[in-house]
């Protein structure tokens, strides 16, 4: 079969490798229809983590059960599935308390010795828990609107739950990436009456407006913040969003957030994003959460309000290419060509 793999920075390839099988009981073979490219992609393409030569890649895939372990009782050969861009074992304390990614069995689709979502097919460890089952008509319907649920809808989400957005709240959105639009539109769906998106490229908060923002702001460190201010005079935000990661992303998200509000951190660090200043913290009452996204915590809700047509993250998605092009996805990502781009296997 066919899959991604990376090698180095910027050499990303589509290899054959070996097919994917079960090899446990609780194991289904998923075989691939749609996968993405993810923002954390870049940064092993772009060389600043680090992945063994030949290493899959990828942890975003809608597919169809193609083969079923013994133990398997939850899904059949022929279910349409989402897979979360992690798999959990369901059972463990973590699992019974929302919190999927710190299971114990649990891993990441890429990870060493793991199959990647860019990929043909991929073996599913735990199926029973971590496969979420859609109907086919819905796939035929919006397949890049449910696909955003295995991880940046999901993760745009848990950005607007651990900032503790309130209907009728201001909140603040720092990042204009594929999580932070994810993210206006999380927050709009939660109710906040104001939605400041802070971002620079038209093409995104243009999205963000669609999503729902109802101000942006383009400029960055001090002048964001007094802008903000502007906007809400003096009061600054009650849940600001951090869809960055990196230190001056973290300063600003901390700067614009008002006294007694929230930081909800989803932006995958890189560099130093220890921008934090614990006495401004400590004398404003300002707290910080999130972390990587439970995204099979959340997916059920958020499925059911994509099958109504409540929400559609599927605008993130500006771009779509076959499998075997996938390298040049990489590049338009990277050169900022595209926002997050769909691969259709």
């Amino acid at each position: 079969m066919r899959a991604t793999t990376i090698h180095g920075p910027k050499d990303v390839r589509v290899e054959t490798v070996d097919d994917a099988a079960i090899e446990q009981p609780h194991d289904v073979v998923v075989r691939v229809t749609h996968a993405c490219i993810c923002g954390s992609d870049l940064w092993p393409y772009r060389g600043f983590t680090e992945r063994a030569p030949g290493q899959r890649i990828g942890h975003e895939f809608l597919g169809v059960v193609a083969d079923v372990g013994s133990a398997v009782t939850t899904v059949r050969s022929g279910d349409h599935v989402i897979a979360p861009f992690t798999w959990s074992d369901g059972q463990c304390r973590h699992c019974r308390n929302g919190l999927h990614t710190s299971c114990p069995h649990g891993g990441f689709w890429g990870s060493p010795g793991s199959d990647g979502g860019q990929g043909e097919a991929v073996r599913v460890p735990y199926a029973n828990a971590t496969l979420v089952p859609v109907p086919a008509d819905a796939v035929r319907a919006n397949a890049p609107g449910l696909l955003a649920l295995s991880d940046v809808m999901s993760t745009g989400h848990h950005a607007a739950v651990s900032a503790g957005v309130l209907e009728g709240g201001t909140v603040a959105v720092v990042g204009d990436g594929a999580v932070g639009l994810c993210a206006v539109l999380a927050a709009h769906r939660l109710g906040a009456e104001r939605i400041i998106a802070l971002g620079r490229h038209p093409d995104r908060t243009t999205i963000a407006t669609r999503f729902g923002a109802t101000d942006v702001v383009p400029e960055r460190g001090d002048e964001a913040v007094e802008r903000v201010r502007e906007l809400t005079g003096g009061h600054l935000a009650d849940a600001v969003i951090e869809a960055v990661g990196t230190e001056q992303s973290m300063r600003t998200a901390i700067d614009i957030a008002d006294d007694g509000a929230t930081v909800g951190w989803v932006g995958v660090p890189h560099g130093n994003p220890a921008g934090a200043d614990l006495g401004q913290m400590f004398a404003r009452n300002i707290g910080l959460r999130g972390g990587v996204a439970p995204a099979r915590a959340y997916i059920p809700e958020l499925l059911d309000d994509v099958l109504t047509g409540r929400i559609d993250p599927s605008p993130v998605f500006d771009l779509t290419i076959s499998l075997a092009d996938t390298p040049s996805g990489y590049a338009a990502m990277d050169e900022r060509r595209s926002i997050k781009t769909l691969i259709e296997v």
